[in-house]
């Protein structure tokens, strides 16, 4: 019989961590200009259909399937989820399954955070890509990114960057926030800048959304960190503290910075400060001790906000919504300082943190497992996205007129906000 307490358990946070996809709708959709969006949230959206089929399909037998054997890649066993239903009706009948749950509440965590992982992508595409680029670029993202890179991360023995280099990553900082964010900068460098980029400020159009879409996002990063330890025990807890305790010290530090900066505090700073602090503390959430997690929350706003704000206009990149500025810029951070802080008796290896030991091992490690994770990702992007580029006869982004009209009436024949009387 398996354990009812764990099973609830991740039952509840898998729930949590589905949340966060329509969380992000919102949060990005209150970030987007008022013509495009129903596209931005619905490319979110879109990613819940095609990431819940291509998991099932493919994606979970990609990332955790097979024996081990290779570094980067799972197997082609369980395409389909072959064989898991028998399995777990064989070990509900096992006495000595007692303590474990189901393999299948794991499949349905894990395609939470490929959902979440891919939706954060499309932040940097908004407002001119193509509905059907997105799509197409996404299906492939998912089995060729993101399964080989969780099976190299998370794999177990034999994984490239988990096992062979010793990287730890708790629960994404590279899988999720590295991957995302830098799939987006390369996507918004493919596409190209907006129309009036850097000729005209680009606002928020509904910065309620922004809060309720970090306030998603935030209730459901509980279940993306504490249930990353698959047991509820003193790691799970500390990792729940942790959470709130690194958003708790970004969003008043970008609060501060504000003020200084803008003159100010804002709402949508709060709110990115908030989602900041969940990028740094994610690979680091159940290694370090919470005075650590306060100091990885005060350091990732400033770091985070120099990136939107200086570097995106210094190099002329046009990331839309700033996912790489926010996950990959805040995913670096955190994978880094994880190798700083980390305790060692709760490291998944024999190398504790640099202020622990003196040791610059486990530090090294996760400069590696990142630099691998870059490289990776940029070469796989690039290939993808030339490949889908050539599928669309080599024009991803929609025409100057449907930009300039907004991608909500030209692609999608909707409006989020309608007279009702004939004008709009």
């Amino acid at each position: 019989m398996f354990d009812t307490g764990m099973t609830g358990f991740m039952l509840i946070c898998a729930m949590l961590v589905f949340l966060m996809t329509p969380g992000l709708a919102f949060f990005y959709g209150g970030l987007s200009r008022r013509k495009n969006v129903v596209n931005t949230m619905l490319m979110s959206f879109a990613v819940l259909g095609i990431v819940g089929v291509v998991w099932v399909v493919a994606g979970w037998s990609f990332a955790y399937g097979g024996d081990g054997s290779i570094p980067f890649f799972g197997g082609l066993d369980q395409l389909g989820l072959t064989g898991l239903v028998q399995d777990m009706i064989a070990a509900n009948a096992d006495p000595e399954s007692a303590g474990t749950y189901p393999g299948l509440v794991d499949v349905a965590f894990q395609c939470a955070f490929a959902m979440i992982t891919t939706a954060i992508i499309t932040g940097s595409l908004a407002g001119r890509m193509k509905f059907g680029a997105v799509c197409l670029f996404v299906t492939i993202w998912v089995v060729v990114v993101y399964a080989p890179l969780a099976h190299m991360v998370w794999g177990g023995e034999g994984s490239l960057i988990g096992d062979m280099i010793g990287a730890l990553d708790f629960a994404g900082g590279d899988v999720v926030h590295i991957s995302s964010g830098l799939t987006g900068l390369i996507l918004c460098l493919i596409l190209g800048k907006r129309r009036e980029f850097g000729m005209m400020s680009y606002r928020p159009h509904n910065v309620p959304f922004v809060a309720l879409g970090a306030a998603l996002l935030w209730f459901g990063w509980f279940g993306f960190n504490a249930g990353s330890q698959f047991t509820p025990d003193g790691v799970a807890a500390l990792a729940m503290v942790n959470t709130v305790t690194a958003s708790a010290a970004a969003l008043l530090s970008w609060l501060i910075i504000d003020r200084i900066k803008a003159g100010k505090p804002t709402l949508v700073g709060a709110a990115t400060g908030l989602v900041a602090g969940l990028v740094v503390i994610t690979p680091a959430a159940g290694f370090v001790e919470p005075w650590a997690a306060l100091i990885m929350g005060l350091i990732v706003s400033p770091i985070c906000y120099f990136a939107i704000s200086f570097l995106k206009k210094k190099i002329g990149y046009d990331d839309a919504l700033d996912a790489f500025g926010c996950h990959a810029v805040g995913g670096i951070t955190g994978g880094i300082l994880t190798g700083i802080f980390c305790v060692p008796e709760l490291s998944w290896t024999e190398f504790g943190g640099l202020i622990y030991t003196g040791d610059f091992t486990l530090l090294g490690a996760q400069v590696a497992g990142i630099l691998i994770t870059i490289a990776f990702v940029a070469v796989a992007d690039v290939i993808i996205g030339l490949i889908v580029k050539a599928i669309f006869k080599g024009k991803l982004r929609v025409s100057e007129q449907d930009e300039a009209i907004g991608l909500d009436v030209a692609a999608h024949g909707e409006s989020a906000y309608p007279a009702y009387l004939g004008l709009d």
